[in-house]
């Protein structure tokens, strides 16, 4: 047992970096370091008894984990406790998905649910 749990530590080591997207709760600090990094952000406004938000989430779970998105970095915002947020980034309803390339808004959504449009706007991340 213990070469088998040895095996699967030396092949996690072995496969490099993760080819998917990170995610992560939104806190301005983490906000700004990515943008001043140039790195390709997404910001999505969710709530937990939002419909729309529920239909996004496995959408954007099979997107981020697309090789071309390995760099994206996601960050939520709840929509119920976060307003300071919303006000800064001028959001005004929950499902809204927002395309950074750095500190440059490129895209924005709100209550898209077919993977095509929510791709749209993570392909706009990438600048």
């Amino acid at each position: 047992m213990r070469h088998l749990a040895a095996a699967f530590v030396v092949a996690a080591l072995a496969a490099g970096p993760a080819l998917a997207a990170t995610e992560a709760p939104y806190t301005q600090a983490a906000f700004a370091a990515a943008q001043q990094e140039g790195k390709p952000i997404l910001v999505h406004v969710t709530a937990p008894w939002c419909p729309t938000c529920a239909q996004q989430r496995p959408i954007l779970s099979k997107l981020e984990a697309d090789p071309k998105f390995r760099d994206l970095q996601v960050f939520d915002v709840d929509f119920d406790t976060q307003k300071d947020v919303l006000r800064a980034m001028g959001v005004r309803m929950q499902s809204t998905l927002i395309a950074f390339h750095g500190a440059q808004e490129e895209a924005r959504s709100t209550g898209a649910t077919s993977e095509d449009a929510i791709r749209t706007v993570l392909d706009k991340t990438q600048g």
